[in-house]
């Protein structure tokens, strides 16, 4: 063979080597991926599904300030669909304060002790703890607050939705629905205003803005931070809401910006608990997070849907 022949067929073995490496680790990464997403529905599957878990919820009663009788029996201020005839009153004092006193015939607890009163600490004040839980059976409460409001959010691990949970459905897996975001710090965090499916409207601040492009076109996203240093969360809706999607809104988490960085991974976008639920009080995504483009990744509309 001719020197030059030789080289140039040394060179085509050299390229298709390379060519087969990397096929090799395009397709790894691709299968890597693919775990991490299985990985990841799995795991939201199982948050979801949990005894007290968002399908677990069967009430969402609302307190009038005083006294609340509360039991499943018909003669009780607050009926709940578990439990005890009569558990015993709920009291709300006039600078918000709640306190319970049990029925002597109830058996619940409280925090899991066996005593007959106690303060009731809500989700909004009960710092790094959890709220207290007088809990009934298979069922229990916990005070939530929302705009100056107290409610009882009750949860029953025997609950129907739970108990006939049909499953979720998704998109298919998209890697090009990974975007890595440019990131646009605001300083000063800039305002925005959160509106939920029970008419309140929140004011949280924005650290900045992801943008990315898709199609030939520019797009924003604004987060907000559900606490301090936390990832940022995304409420945000597209042209498929309502119709392949949960129309209020789904949600998506980012890790913190990295080198002017922010990956955005659509296929992690998932429902609210409003989508399985008419006893939570989930935003809605604001007119500055409803994008102009089909997103079809992520979370499906529940099939059970209420």
């Amino acid at each position: 063979m001719p020197r030059r022949a030789a080289f140039a067929l040394v060179v085509a073995l050299s390229l298709g080597v390379v060519t087969v490496h990397a096929e090799t680790a395009h397709a790894a990464a691709s299968a890597d991926y693919a775990q991490e997403i299985a990985q990841w529905r799995a795991k939201r599957t199982a948050n979801l599904t949990a005894p007290t878990g968002w399908l677990s919820l069967i009430g969402l009663e609302w307190l009038h300030e005083g006294d609340n009788r509360v039991g499943s029996a018909a003669d009780n201020d607050i009926v709940l669909k578990a439990g005890p005839a009569h558990l015993g009153v709920v009291r709300v004092a006039k600078d918000g304060a709640v306190h319970i006193a049990l029925d002597e015939h109830s058996g619940a607890t409280i925090d899991g002790k066996s005593v007959r009163e106690a303060a009731l600490i809500d989700d909004m004040h009960a710092g790094e703890g959890k709220p207290t839980t007088v809990a009934f059976g298979s069922a229990n409460f916990y005070v939530i607050e929302r705009d100056g409001r107290k409610a009882l959010r009750v949860k029953d691990s025997e609950a129907e939705t739970r108990k006939h949970f049909l499953g979720i459905d998704y998109f298919a897996l998209d890697p090009s629905w990974r975007v890595v975001a440019d990131w646009v710090p605001f300083d000063p965090p800039h305002k925005l205003e959160i509106g939920s499916v029970i008419g309140t409207i929140d004011k949280v601040d924005v650290p900045g803005k992801a943008v990315f492009h898709r199609d030939g076109h520019t797009f924003e996203l604004l987060p907000y931070q559900e606490e301090p240093g936390g990832e940022l969360f995304f409420v945000l809706a597209d042209r498929t809401s309502g119709k392949e999607t949960y129309g209020a809104a789904r949600f998506l988490y980012a890790a913190l910006p990295k080198d002017g960085k922010v990956v955005l991974d659509f296929n992690k976008a998932y429902n609210p608990p409003c989508a399985f639920t008419p006893f939570a009080t989930c935003p809605l995504a604001p007119p500055e997070n409803r994008l102009d483009v089909a997103v079809t990744a992520g979370e499906k509309k529940y099939r059970g849907g209420h």
